[in-house]
């Protein structure tokens, strides 16, 4: 038994070991009958989990990913070259219709040899492609789902350092950054819709009524056919494989268009996906990318062979998108991400954790160099932790080293000290002249700029796109940079005379995404969570709902929709109502004669039809007249006018 306790379901050892003692004792018989029944089951499970086992399957990685890739800048290519003209272009965010070339953030090196951007009819193909897989795809069990999922979780529990790689090159974040928003948070979605995606999409029984007794009443979950997802560049592994985890479990196929600005990295983490399916017996087709500029993203998300849109962007893009879908009146599911509120309670615990606290807020702040939707973009404290917050924070932001990781042995902050960066480049420097006037103008107007507040010219990376982590205080509602979502590393301090005035402040903006709230008085706490308009509220920590599969979206001007858990599931999903007759031999609907057509009988109906609406009455109030003297004044009614 000891060998075998490994192999074997907890619940089931004592069951097996009590077995093992009546064999022994040779006087029951019963534990004969529980070994063989046990031996049955576990039979089962080892031939279902084999059904689910994840296959192991390669694929080539691309050449930047090793190691020994040093790579060309791209001020190295040759001058007047097509290819330094399209990234001189792009630096100024200028795109060409013919070519799209990937470079690193952090350091100017090249990825790949460029791509040309999808046309209308890639579109078209693409489409089709995945429209005819899916019709395979959705004959698939909710096992052989599973299979495809476990083999995905597998690949990247295997090769996180290619992936994270990838997606650092591609968006020059740090390896940790990397980590926590993409390996981590994927793996997590893997396992949820492993472990529970069958719960929420199985067939599910729904309450009755008295007049409708004799139905059942049931809601499935059905494919939709094929979705699309429009996604951001932020978290390039992330967002492109999130929507594709939802729609193939659902029994979708998908056409995703990741942003431009991550293509290099889209197209290596396409054949991740594409791998698992194959390696599965499945095709390949299901999961189609079409990178394109926006004419072309308009034949995508207006085409009418698409089921459902996620979009994850701006507000001014959303519009466009919303505007095409309704051409064919496709649902779409819209992220704008926010201007997210963390209220800081002045109770004596918080206090005394401030340290702490402001370990997560750093987090917060800085992950992925701001440039996270659900980021902490502002920081509401109140009297009592408000000074004791800064002291905290401004020496560590004045610290923070700015790097590629993946370059350097050693890199340099401001102060030239030796060390493994803290903060990544940004994808772009095309904000950088608006964030330096948006800080200037909050000083001009009573800020305090303690730290940072301009872009960071790096002695190494001369090509690498770096603004100075910022920390930003007395920042007022009124202040323009305290309505704009900033997508950048501002550590931007407001404060707040109490909890009510914590709450206004939080609520000031025209985004309604995510929010936090740090404190240990039960009281304010729950009129934080209550009264702060959001569409996720993590409790004294950061971004926590996204790590364990909550619905994820928000309210006002940050969308509407949700994807992720339940909700994500079902939103990918047809939402399909059933009513059948309970006991189909005994009792069905039948008409009764008297509102059966034509209502009017004919000369002989003495009622002239009038009895017809006198017995509607009496089905209305037998079947929803509270009280019971009501009801039988109904069934009186109805009677009578039979």
């Amino acid at each position: 038994m000891e060998c075998l306790a490994p192999y074997i379901p907890p619940a089931l050892l004592p069951f097996l070991e009590r077995a093992q003692e009546q064999l022994q004792d040779q006087s029951h018989a019963l534990g004969i009958v529980a070994l063989s029944l046990s031996a049955i089951l576990l039979g089962y499970l080892f031939i279902a989990g084999s059904r689910e086992s994840p296959v192991s399957f390669t694929i080539p990685n691309p050449p930047e990913i090793s190691p020994d890739w040093s790579g060309t800048k791209w001020e190295d290519l040759p001058e007047g070259s097509e290819e330094r003209k399209v990234i001189e272009g792009q630096v100024r965010g200028k795109w060409n219709e013919n070519l799209i070339m990937s470079y690193c953030p952090a350091d100017g090196r090249v990825l790949g040899t460029g791509i040309k951007p999808a046309t209308a009819d890639d579109v078209d193909r693409a489409i089709q492609a995945a429209t005819k897989a899916q019709e395979q795809w959705a004959t698939t069990t909710f096992a052989e789902r599973r299979r495809v999922l476990k083999t995905l979780l597998k690949y990247i529990l295997d090769h996180q350092d290619e992936i994270v790689i990838a997606a650092c090159l591609d968006s020059g974040k740090t390896k940790v950054d990397a980590t926590f928003g993409e390996t981590l948070v994927t793996a997590e979605k893997l396992k949820w819709t492993i472990d529970h995606g069958e719960k929420a999409l199985s067939p599910e029984s729904r309450p009755t009524n008295f007049l409708m007794m004799y139905k059942k009443n049931q809601v499935t979950y059905e494919p939709l056919g094929v979705v699309s997802a429009c996604v951001s560049w932020n978290y390039p592994f992330h967002n492109f494989i999130s929507p594709v985890i939802s729609a193939m479990f659902a029994g979708n196929g998908i056409v995703v268009k990741p942003s431009e600005q991550t293509a290099w990295s889209s197209m290596y983490y396409l054949d991740i996906i594409r791998g698992a399916l194959e390696s599965c017996g499945h095709p390949r087709d299901l999961v189609q990318s079409v990178v394109c500029l926006p004419k072309v993203a308009d034949k995508l998300t207006s085409h009418p062979e698409i089921a459902q849109i996620t979009f994850i962007g701006s507000r001014p893009v959303a519009h466009k998108v919303c505007e095409s879908a309704a051409k064919a009146l496709t649902p779409v599911t819209v992220e704008l991400g926010g201007k997210d509120p963390s209220v800081i309670l002045d109770d004596s615990r918080t206090i005394s954790e401030v340290t702490s606290i402001a370990s997560v807020l750093m987090r917060g702040v800085f992950q992925s160099a701001g440039q996270n939707c659900i980021g902490v973009e502002r920081v509401i404290a109140l009297p009592g932790v408000y000074d004791k917050l800064i002291d905290t924070v401004s020496s560590r932001i004045k610290n923070l080293r700015l790097g590629s990781i993946l370059l350097d042995t050693k890199l340099n902050n401001t102060n030239q000290k030796p060390g493994a960066p803290d903060v990544g480049a940004m994808i772009s420097p095309a904000s950088f002249s608006r964030l330096e006037s948006l800080i200037q103008d909050a000083v001009s107007q009573g800020a305090r700029l303690i730290a940072g507040g301009q872009r960071f010219e790096h002695p190494t990376h001369t090509l690498g796109h770096y603004f100075t982590p910022t920390l930003l205080a007395d920042v007022t509602p009124f202040m323009e940079i305290a309505q704009t979502e900033l997508f950048a590393p501002v550590f931007l301090m407001m404060r707040a005379s109490s909890v009510p005035d914590a709450i206004s402040i939080a609520n000031s903006t025209e985004y309604a995404l995510g929010a936090s709230v740090f404190g240990y008085n039960g009281r304010d706490v729950a009129a934080c969570v209550k009264n702060i308009k959001a569409g996720m509220v993590s409790v004294n920590d950061f971004g926590s709902y996204y790590a364990v599969q909550l619905p994820f979206g928000g309210v006002k001007g940050s969308g509407y929709g949700r994807f992720a858990g339940e909700e994500g599931l079902r939103g990918v999903s047809n939402i399909k109502a059933v009513c059948v007759d309970r006991f189909p031999r005994l009792m069905a609907t039948r008409i009764p004669p008297r509102v059966d057509y034509p209502i009017y009988k004919g000369e002989g109906d003495k009622k002239n039809g009038k009895g017809a609406f006198e017995m509607c009455k009496g089905v209305v109030e037998t079947g929803y007249q509270i009280t019971l003297a009501g009801r039988v004044k109904g069934i009186f009614r109805l009677l009578g006018n039979m």
